[in-house]
């Protein structure tokens, strides 16, 4: 027998074994569950308090309707806005340190650095890729953001603002949410507005890391109902600056900037729901957002002078480069949703804009500016050291537009003694267009090939010299424009054997267009001439549950599921600069992968400790995958296939009523199957090599104990220690030949503190982030060259934090 699949029989095993006893615990008590409440209905610590001594239920909307997480047959994290604030989670990396099975790595310059806001991709339970399309899909509420792995932008990152709580759906979602959720989907649900009742809110924190500058985030929400019980608005803003915390040195090693890499943010939402009947709900909102970024989170291990590496050690955070690397990110997202009871069902209509403008700049100093002057100046010595010594800058400019439009209708939710079937239908449209333009100047080098008496356009000085020469000092210029649109029907359908025992049958099927038009100029373009690549294809994606209701506090569920990406085009790569013996592939097709899971969701001891625990199994066929050539220029194939398998589990205990203990864990092994990728020129790619950017294994521990300190007075101490385990960042060999830094990423841990006390309607917090200050570094990225980048910890955060609301 496989030894993979005596694994996940074994897990299978013991979840049927654990289910039995806990329906026998849950029998004997026949405890409902208890109510959620609403996430803003009071200060975090004083809800916290007043709760009884059960473990509060949570609704979610995974299936594109309200339900109770515990009885949707998939394996779900959630974390409320209240814990959200009470955590201080406030990025991809602190929510990726939370959840199990999440993960990151970051998408600035060579798909693996961890560097900063916007330049991360999200991966859960090992379907990880930096190429094609996104592995998960991105989603405010029903509104997808999910963007393309392109080599100068990640994922987009919404700030966590007026948000109900967020949700991670772990394993394929294409059924309902279509291509890019085939790890899964993450999904933030912000707050609606209220009918009834008027509401402020207001938050405040300031802050200061180790080493580093001070920060503050202050932020208000109002809601107002307008037309009590028919028309309400709500708004809200917030500011926020991040303090820096890596300094910049010059080639001495003496430091010139302090704080380089500090964070500018402001968020505006705006929303209104008006129901002029009871049958009809319409809610317009608008969500803008603007992030600016002094420079990335990277640093260097060693000084670089002169574009070459001394060998000489860098104190931890500091960077030698030549060249600063700030960055933009704006979102703007408005939207309009549209529910319409219909009787026999609840008609949804989802119209929906997305904008996204990124910008940033690299270092390009060592990969242009060096590689020219060592490599194509010809018969003057003195005139190649001289540019190879200058600064150059990548700059990158992102543009990203899609409309889309979703309409669906779901039947109303199945009623004992009632019809068998539920089901949901529904049509989905999209149309994005990706507009990248970069332009790489080597500054100054056009005069300083005047200063030696020399001219950029002489083939005899110049290997493949351009009659243009280098127009405003620029070595490159590309421009890529993407459109991709999508046209699917998708559909689930439930059916009730008995009321504990029902099966669900899903399908989505997708028709999507690419057309990719590049145009490429000046000298490291090889004058490729502009090209128009055009791609297609079709997909149907299927699902398959089975949820048996063993008690009313427990459900167990297997299923089995087909995730798949959409390809696309390549921008030709310039033949005689990489001296290629054929042109590379203009297009590369999807790829699927099949998902088996099974799980078990239960509460027991009058709910007083909640259990949700789950296996899975991934057969990933057909990877897009990124190759990288020695010239520094890449494109995206299918090739290579690969194995996941594992599991999650999450618990919550009550012991009593006013401590809660929190344990979840995730553990991941997800290796290619064979060495196709390998020959195909993506360097270390064997079979048996772990797929990059997959921990090993993360897990939480969490606990908070609540205590009263008078009759309007509670006070609260939280804690929380996580643990990220080993990982690759990539393949064990560069294009180059030589050895990734980054094959090795070490297990690392951190541990989080807060104490505070809450009165009335306020509440006063003490945080510490990083308690210990862990500087391991945690990952090696290779952004634009092999310099010694190094990506550690954030330094530990002390900060204290203000709210109200009334």
């Amino acid at each position: 027998m496989n030894r993979h699949n005596k694994s996940i029989r074994s897990t299978v095993s013991l979840l049927a074994v654990a289910s039995t006893f806990i329906a026998t615990v849950s029998r004997a008590q026949e405890t409902p569950l208890a109510p959620s409440k609403d996430a803003n209905s009071a200060p975090a610590s004083k809800v916290t308090f007043e709760k009884s001594g059960e473990i509060q239920s949570v609704v979610v909307t995974a299936q594109k309707r309200k339900e109770d997480a515990s009885k949707v047959p998939i394996s779900i994290s959630v974390i409320g806005g209240e814990e959200l604030a009470a955590q201080h989670i406030g990025d991809y990396a602190d929510i990726t340190r939370a959840i199990p099975n999440v993960s990151f790595s970051g998408g600035g310059g060579g798909g693996d650095a961890g560097d900063g806001p916007g330049l991360s991709n999200i991966e859960i339970r090992g379907i990880s890729s930096s190429a094609g399309s996104a592995t998960v899909g991105i989603y405010q509420d029903d509104i997808s953001m999910t963007v393309s792995n392109q080599y100068s932008m990640g994922s987009a990152e919404p700030k966590f603002f007026d948000l109900d709580r967020v949700e991670v759906l772990r394993g394929p979602q294409g059924t309902l949410y279509g291509a890019s959720s085939m790890g899964g989907t993450i999904k933030f649900i912000t707050n609606q507005p209220d009918l009834k009742e008027r509401e402020t809110t207001i938050y405040t924190e300031a802050s200061s890391i180790k080493g580093g500058g001070v920060g503050y985030n202050a932020n208000a929400v109002f809601n107002q109902p307008l037309i009590p019980g028919e028309l309400a608005l709500r708004f809200g803003v917030s500011g926020e600056h991040q303090g820096g915390f890596i300094n910049l040195v010059n080639g001495t090693g003496a430091v010139t900037e302090s704080g380089i890499n500090w964070q500018d943010a402001g968020v505006v939402r705006f929303a209104m729901k008006w129901a002029p009947s009871k049958e009809l709900t319409l809610t317009p909102s608008v969500f803008y957002q603007k992030v600016k970024t002094g420079d990335t989170d990277v640093s260097y291990s060693q000084l670089i002078t002169n574009n070459q590496p001394t060998g000489i050690a860098l104190p931890n955070y500091q960077i030698s480069k030549m060249v600063r690397e700030p960055g933009m990110d704006e979102l703007l997202v408005p939207s309009l949703t549209v529910n319409y009871e219909m009787g026999f069902g609840d008609l949804t209509s989802v119209s929906s804009f997305f904008k996204r403008n990124f910008q940033r700049h690299q270092d390009g100093s060592f990969t242009n500016s060096n590689v020219l002057g060592n490599n194509y100046i010809i018969g003057n010595p003195a005139l190649a050291s001289a540019i190879a010594v200058l600064p150059s800058v990548v700059k990158l400019e992102n543009q990203i537009q899609q409309y889309s439009q979703e309409v669906r209708i779901a039947s109303k939710p199945y009623q004992a003694g009632g019809s068998p079937v539920t089901w949901l239908v529904g049509g989905y449209v999209s149309s994005e267009h990706t507009n990248i333009f970069e332009n790489d100047p080597i500054l100054g080098i056009n005069s300083t090939f005047a200063q030696y008496g020399a001219s950029p356009t002489d083939p005899n000085v110049l290997v493949s010299a351009l009659p243009v020469g280098f127009p405003g000092d620029n070595t490159f210029h590309g421009e890529y424009k993407v459109l991709d649109t999508q046209q699917s029907l998708f559909g689930e359908m439930n059916y009730y054997f008995e009321p504990t025992l029902h099966a669900t049958a899903g399908l989505r099927y997708l028709h999507a267009a690419q057309t990719y038009d590049t145009s490429q100029s000046l000298y490291f373009s090889g004058s490729y001439p502009p090209s128009e690549v055009k791609s297609s294809g079709t997909k149907a994606t299927p699902k398959v549950s089975l949820t048996w209701e063993v008690s009313p506090t427990d459900s167990l569920f297997a299923s089995a599921a087909e995730g798949f990406r959409v390809g696309g085009a390549n921008p030709p790569i310039p033949v005689s600069v990489c001296k290629l013996t054929q042109p590379s592939p203009i297009s590369y097709k999807s790829d699927s992968l099949w998902s088996y899971e099974v799980g078990d969701k239960s509460r027991f001891l009058n709910n007083t400790v909640a259990l949700n625990a789950s296996a899975f199994y991934v057969k990933w066929k057909s990877m897009q995958q990124n190759i990288t050539l020695a010239c520094n220029f890449n494109y995206d194939i299918n090739v290579g296939d690969a194995t996941s398998y594992g599991g999650e589990i999450e618990l919550k205990v009550k012991p009593v009523k006013s401590i809660l203990l929190g344990l979840s864990g995730g553990v991941t092994h997800a290796v290619l199957d064979n060495s196709n990728a390998a020959n195909a020129g993506l360097y270390g790619a064997v079979k048996g090599e772990s797929i990059p950017g997959v921990p090993k294994f993360n897990a939480v521990l969490t606990a908070q104990y609540d205590f009263n300190l008078g009759e309007d007075a509670y006070g609260f101490v939280r804690g929380a220690a996580r643990w990220v385990g080993s990982s690759h960042g990539g393949f064990a060999l560069l294009p180059n030949g030589g050895v990734d830094p980054d094959y090795i990423r070490p297990a690392y841990n951190t541990f989080d503190a807060s104490t505070g006390i809450s009165w009335n309607n306020w509440d006063a917090t003490l945080f510490v982030k990083n308690l210990l200050n862990n500087d391991k570094v945690i990952q090696r990225p290779i952004v634009q060259s092999t310099l010694g980048e190094v990506y550690r910890i954030e330094p530990r955060i002390i900060g204290v934090s203000l709210s109200t609301k009334f």
